[in-house]
């Protein structure tokens, strides 16, 4: 994996986020991989999981949002990014995330992790016990 076949990747899932139904995840993630929603979230385990999860967190295909990414490291098959979405016209909801992603040989994600942040929200659990 190196940082073109990364950001390929990147935009593959931004096109499957865009696109009707769920068949481009097929192109993008391996039968058996892991999504995370967060670093402590259940894994979503198996395209089929990963495909229900998609279409329950998305408004759909016509869904309005701009999306920026910069590859901040790689090794071998595992790549992290730093992900800005920003969601609506005008913006209603925006993200910085850290994906994690360990692909494949074929370039398939077979474990995805997600770091997300927005503000306005916590950045930690508050103070410990007293």
């Amino acid at each position: 994996m190196d940082r073109q076949q990364a950001a390929a990747w990147i935009t593959a899932y931004q096109a499957a986020w865009r696109a009707a139904g769920t068949d481009a995840l097929a192109a993008i993630f391996a039968p058996y991989a892991t999504y995370l929603q967060g670093p402590y979230e259940e894994p979503v385990i198996g395209l089929p999981a990963i495909a229900r999860m998609w279409e329950a967190e998305r408004t759909g295909p016509a869904e309005v949002f701009s999306m920026s990414s910069e590859i901040l490291a790689l090794d071998g098959g595992t790549a992290v990014a730093r992900i800005e979405v920003r969601y609506g016209d005008p913006v209603t909801q925006e993200w910085r995330d850290l994906w994690i992603m360990r692909f494949d040989p074929d370039g398939r994600c077979r474990d995805f992790e997600e770091w997300p942040f927005a503000p306005a929200k916590p950045r930690s659990a508050g103070p410990g016990p007293t």
